[in-house]
């Protein structure tokens, strides 16, 4: 009997092992827990469904569970149905005895599905910020997923739901033209939380990728963090204008070829409204062209239209309101490579930047300061600027530096028209293009100007000044006493000035009061004058040397010798002057060679091509606006001719002039048959003797129409001051 017993249970136990085996190895088919299951999923939400094809039940007999698995099911909600590659879960051994079972988890792996399909079933089970932002800006792809979800006692979705999976060939929705398509990413998303990794997209058609993005939900925010890279690319000029444009507004961009490693941070508020950001790349700029808008060619002569930075490696730091920008590299300014570094910061609307150009083969010169770069040796310029100060442009410091040469300017400041408004020092130590050395320092104490300096080489300054044609200070904004004290200014080849002192005063950009005298050799005299009183201004300039001057007007040619003495005074900005320039000779005058050809005076133009006319003196009167001037009147005499001429100018418009022009032996001739009178000033020989001629000079100032016409007698005017020049000498 107990054999019997004996083997009986141990025949059960056998039963027991191998079924336990079964169940846990190979499991059963059934579909009677069909319903049960519907009816849990309703339990969790009224609304979803699922078609079950039948459930694969294997125990798990450690946990005292079995887990349930089905292939190819459907879940159903609203309307809107998510095919399941397959679908597990685990449920207590008590509870399917008791045929009162409920999910512990939920283990779901998807067919490839459209990704907003797959989100937007997940919101309708279960709503998330992050899902929503998702479906929002994803607007194609496909997905293959691994969801892992949990439930409390009470059948609810628990925190930790897992989701894993990857897409393909996603796109997201344009943002201000921004199209970002073909993504390809593997992706993770738990509680407040989604990562990306390996991430390959297009952005407007270039190719980008990312080892990582995530996206954080804490306290209501969230924020969007991770890395992007691209290999060497080329923007177009859409792009330029989308990427690029933003960050260099002043420029006009042509060509942009880089590639770049960037982390950015984003954060929005609850709302999705971008609160923060930060940008931080490394960039290396293979070729960034931008068109050349600057008037640069008077310190680069062979400038290029176009300016192209090339290898230049930059870091970008880019935060709300605040651009830090550090790099270095090669730049094409002219036709070969120079180098430039620079470090640029801004913060709000304020800037600084300090920036570094070394010149190599290139030319550079300052045409002002006859300073030319010589071709052997690198030149430096820096500089650093900022806008630290409201509607002022400030330079703390620009020099140039070239072996033995210095330039150097400190705490320059501009007003918003890029007028000077204040300086602390201007050292010029420099030899210049003719040789010449240069030793000289503006500097400021106690708000006022000392010019010192024991030698400067004047002849492009005066150039400059004179083709201004005014004693304005154009690029001057500063009100302020200059005090002068230079040993030795050269004015060209021939003339020089020693010890020339004195001071000016400077206000609204012009000078109103100015005392400067010095000295040519044989103890000649300049003397330049400025007085101001009851806003009418009295300007004289004396100079027992004309020569150096009057030659620095291009259409004179040949002017020797004389003397210069001009007297202007001016209110209003209208100015009444006087000219008289004495005892000079000159050689070529295009105007008055044509006047005398016309005239068939050819003896008197062939004297003045060739050795030139001698005249005793010249005198101008004229009357000057901002529309033009008035000639009340110029005259001229000299033994061999006198001329006498009024008329006016509007400026780079109209020249028009007429008056007489007539040979001193016609004039002797009818100034000696004035009874008495004539034969005290001429005697009794008047000679030979040819008729004048009236003539008439109109027309644009680069080609104006000469008219001639013989005349019989002189007008009572020329004769009237023809005497009166006769009675002075």
């Amino acid at each position: 009997m107990k054999k019997i017993i004996l083997s009986f249970l141990v025949s059960i136990f056998l039963i027991l092992v191998v079924l336990i085996t079964y169940l846990s190895t190979v499991g059963v088919q059934t579909n009677n827990f069909n319903s049960q299951i519907t009816s849990i999923l309703k339990d969790f939400n009224e609304n979803l469904d699922i078609e079950l094809k039948k459930i694969q039940l294997v125990l798990n007999p450690f946990e005292l569970k079995v887990d349930v698995n089905t292939i190819g099911p459907k879940l159903i909600i609203k309307n809107k149905t998510l095919e399941i590659e397959n679908l597990k879960t685990q449920i207590s051994i008590k509870s399917l005895f008791d045929r009162k079972f409920s999910f512990e988890n939920l283990e779901i792996s998807t067919k490839s599905l459209k990704i907003n399909n797959l989100i937007s079933f997940i919101r309708s089970l279960k709503q998330s910020p992050e899902l929503f932002i998702l479906e929002k800006i994803i607007k194609k792809g496909y997905l293959i997923a691994d969801i892992k979800v949990e439930f409390d006692k009470q059948g609810n979705i628990k925190d930790n739901l897992i989701i894993k999976g990857f897409v393909k060939n996603g796109g997201l929705s344009s943002i201000k033209k921004l199209n970002i398509n073909k993504i390809d990413f593997i992706f993770e998303y738990k509680k407040d939380y989604i990562v990306f990794n390996d991430i390959n997209f297009s952005l407007n058609d270039l190719k980008l990728f990312s080892k990582n993005i995530e996206i954080k939900n804490l306290d209501k925010e969230f924020f969007v963090e991770g890395e992007i890279e691209n290999k060497e690319i080329y923007l177009n000029k859409e792009n330029i204008e989308l990427l690029i444009k933003p960050f260099f507004s002043s420029f006009d961009i042509e060509n942009v070829k880089f590639s770049s490693k960037n982390f950015f941070y984003l954060k929005f508020n609850e709302k999705f409204k971008l609160k923060d950001y930060k940008i931080s790349s490394k960039l290396l700029v293979n070729e960034f062209s931008i068109l050349n808008n600057s008037n640069l060619k008077n310190f680069f002569p062979k400038i290029r239209n176009n300016i192209n930075f090339i290898n230049n490696k930059l870091d970008l730091d880019y935060e709300k309101d605040n651009l830090k920008i550090n790099g270095s590299g090669d730049i094409l300014l002219q036709n070969k490579n120079d180098h430039i570094s620079y470090n640029f910061k801004k913060k709000n609307k304020f800037f600084n930047l300090k920036t570094s150009l070394k010149i190599n083969d290139n030319p550079f010169l300052i045409n002002f300061l006859n300073f030319k770069k010589d071709q052997k040796l690198q030149t430096i310029i820096s500089l650093e600027a900022n806008n630290k100060r409201k509607n002022k442009f400030s330079i703390p410091s620009i020099s140039l530096s070239e072996k033995n040469n210095k330039i150097k300017i400190e705490n320059l400041e501009l007003n918003k028209k890029f007028k000077i408004i204040d300086l602390d020092k201007i050292i010029l130590d420099y030899a210049d293009e003719e040789n010449q050395k240069n030793l000289i320092n503006l500097y400021k104490k106690d708000n006022k100007f000392f010019l010192e300096g024991s030698s400067f080489n004047a002849k492009n300054v005066i150039e400059h000044l004179f083709s201004n044609k005014t004693n304005t200070v154009d690029i001057l904004n500063i009100d302020s006493e200059i005090n002068v004290d230079i040993k030795k200014i050269r004015l060209d080849k021939k003339y020089e000035i020693k010890n020339f002192k004195g001071n000016l005063q400077v206000k609204d950009q012009k000078i109103t009061k100015a005392d400067l005298i010095g000295k040519f050799s044989g103890n000649k005299m300049l003397k330049f004058t400025v007085n101001t009183i009851n806003e009418n201004k009295i300007t004289t300039l004396y100079s027992d040397e004309a020569e150096p001057l009057i030659k620095r007007y291009k259409f004179i040619k040949g002017f020797e010798k004389g003397s210069f003495d001009f007297y202007s005074s001016e209110k209003n900005n209208n100015s009444y002057s006087t000219l008289k320039i004495y005892d000079f000779k000159l050689k070529e005058l295009p105007i008055l060679t044509k006047l005398l050809t016309l005239a068939s005076l050819q003896g008197i133009a062939d004297i003045l091509s060739g050795d030139g006319i001698t005249f005793k003196e010249f005198e101008m009167n004229f009357e000057k606006n901002k529309n033009g001037m008035i000639i009340d009147e110029i005259y001229a005499i000299g033994p061999a001719i006198s001329i006498l001429m009024d008329g006016y100018l509007e400026y780079n418009k109209l020249i028009s002039l007429k008056g007489t022009l007539v040979p001193a032996t016609t004039i002797n001739k009818v100034i000696g048959s004035i009874p008495f009178l004539g034969k005290i000033l001429v005697g009794t020989k008047s000679g030979e003797g040819v008729f004048g001629v009236s003539f008439k000079i109109k027309g644009p100032p680069k080609d104006p129409k000469t008219t001639v016409n013989p005349i019989k007698s002189l007008t009572p005017r020329f004769v009237t001051r023809t005497l009166e020049k006769i009675k002075k000498n």
